[in-house]
């Protein structure tokens, strides 16, 4: 099995985020850049950097006179780079395929008045997971059973992503509201994330479940145990390093960087379909509209990443045999050698629209 080291690992977050690097809070791309001229741009969830980091290398090892331009972002980020900036992509992928729907169907592109978006692929899924390293306090007696007052004994360090750019940030504050739900432990949610941002990030009890919402000013106070960073894989360095003690990552994510991780219950883990309906008891409102093309309310649902090719794609045909690949043996493998599961085939939303290349791989969603 390939493995990537850390030192190689680290290298790509440093390379592929500086890539994805944010203007300030907004989270947008830096400088208006739509990708080396003649090449494929590439828009994916951050969390896909060690396997993308491969199947970049394969491909143009199969196809030498594709050259492929990989740009690691927060997934509400690199909708937002077509959606709102306009910018040309070739293949986008999120780590959650609601938002391709959401907001590239009914936005279009204002060159060729086409919607960005037609279809999406489903075609891959992950579960949240309580990662930790070795040096992390208490790591010689957290389990499955006392991690909720572990990561909230004194002294201790939890690392979160920012839920305004990232699915993984908005997915750890219903991840801990679905938690005091099942634990039956009421003011959990407040015990970990009350009294540490300078505008409250708040949970009210609806008539259909919990309503977590997050302020356009996302600040931690200072000495707070909470540390927030843009994007989940910007906190393994300090994992790592030990500035942190424990993050909430995907599964995935802690298993290619040989992190120690606290499996969670299918009921809060948000990976099992059989759960859809207990995710949903929960949504994350951004109580904001900066982006144009961000709704921004997102409810519980099993995570499941997306794919599509935007209509502005400046190489329609190359893309298709990207996400061919991807779909494909050869990137069937690559993921499963970097523990990322993938759903074969995969559920497309309006399948008929979908390239003739990319059916072969998939299924009509429900």
């Amino acid at each position: 099995m390939r493995r990537l080291n850390w030192i190689c690992a680290l290298f790509w977050i440093v390379i592929l985020l500086c890539a994805g690097c944010s203007d300030g809070a907004d989270g947008g791309a830096s400088g208006g850049s739509a990708g080396d001229e003649g090449s494929l741009r590439v828009l994916f969830a951050g969390s896909l950097i060690i396997p993308f980091a491969q199947l970049e290398e394969e491909f143009e090892a199969v196809h030498p006179d594709v050259e492929v331009n990989m740009e690691g972002h927060g997934s509400i980020q690199a909708i937002r780079i077509v959606g709102d900036l306009h910018e040309e992509a070739d293949l986008v992928i999120t780590a959650d395929h609601q938002l391709i729907p959401m907001l590239l169907y009914g936005t279009k592109d204002p060159d060729s008045g086409l919607p960005y978006a037609e279809w999406n692929v489903i075609f891959a899924t992950n579960r949240m997971a309580l990662a930790y390293s070795p040096e992390s306090a208490y790591a010689d007696e957290v389990n499955a059973d006392n991690w909720i007052e572990v990561i909230n004994r004194e002294g201790v360090r939890l690392g979160c992503s920012d839920p305004r750019i990232d699915a993984n940030g908005y997915r750890v504050l219903m991840t801990v509201k679905l938690a005091e739900y099942y634990y039956d432990r009421p003011g959990l949610f407040s015990e970990i994330f009350g009294g540490v941002f300078r505008v409250p990030v708040r949970s009210a009890e609806t008539d259909t479940g919990a309503l977590i919402t997050v302020p356009e000013i996302l600040e931690t106070k200072s000495g707070s145990h909470i540390v927030l960073r843009p994007y989940s894989v910007s906190l393994l360095p300090l994992l790592k390093s030990g500035e942190i003690d424990y993050a909430f990552e995907y599964e995935s994510v802690a298993k290619q960087h040989g992190l120690e991780y606290i499996s969670l219950p299918p009921e809060i883990d948000l990976s099992d379909q059989a759960y859809a309906d207990t995710y949903a008891a929960v949504t994350v409102k951004l109580d904001f509209q900066r982006y144009a093309s961000v709704k921004p309310e997102f409810r519980g649902d099993p995570i499941r990443y997306g794919a599509t090719i935007p209509s502005n794609a400046r190489d329609p045909e190359a893309s298709e045999l990207l996400l061919a690949f991807l779909l494909g043996p050869e990137g069937q493998r690559i993921m499963a050698d970097n523990y990322q599961p993938m759903i074969m085939p995969a559920p497309a939303d309006n399948f008929n629209d979908l390239p003739e290349s990319i059916k072969a791989f998939c299924t009509p969603a429900d």
